[in-house]
């Protein structure tokens, strides 16, 4: 019998690994085996980060992917733990009866949901500031380097 509160927590906690899906699909599950790349490109970019400074333009596209993974997770976290029990047995308990305990919702389960739903918004309220600010940061640089440029070649021809 598969938990739905146990699922919503383990897709919580180790979603971003993939342990949730080996834990309702078994250890044959193929997207439960890519689950762990996005994690590692994030992390990356955070060394990357740490490593040479917020001007790598690799981690720019490193850090949102990690972002939008976590939050990608607790989203996931939050479909287990606000589906029905008859709905949750269906699919993961087929052989049990649809108002079986195991599809039941319990305080630990609102819970599971609601740290997703923080947790989350956090990751990816996040990665959404983090990318438009370098995206902005970079275009606003542009634009000076060409206004630089242009009054460079401007004052030259004037004198």
């Amino acid at each position: 019998m598969k938990s739905k509160t146990l699922a919503t927590w383990l897709t919580f906690l180790f979603g971003p690994f993939g342990i949730h899906r080996f834990y309702l699909m078994g250890i044959q599950d193929t997207l439960g085996w890519f689950m762990p790349i996005p994690t590692a490109l994030g992390v990356w970019g955070y060394e990357r980060v740490q490593a040479y400074g917020l001007d790598d333009t690799l981690s720019w596209f490193l850090l949102p992917i990690f972002g939008v993974h976590i939050a990608a997770c607790c989203l996931q976290a939050i479909v287990y733990g606000l589906s029905t029990p008859e709905k949750w047995n269906a699919r993961f308990n087929p052989q049990a009866e649809p108002q079986a305990a195991a599809g039941r919702s319990s305080w630990f389960t609102v819970f599971g949901v609601m740290f997703s739903l923080l947790v989350g918004t956090a990751a990816l309220m996040s990665a959404i500031a983090y990318s438009t600010q370098r995206y902005f940061e970079t275009e606003l640089e542009a634009q000076n380097k060409v206004s630089f440029l242009s009054d460079a070649v401007g004052s030259s021809t004037k004198i």
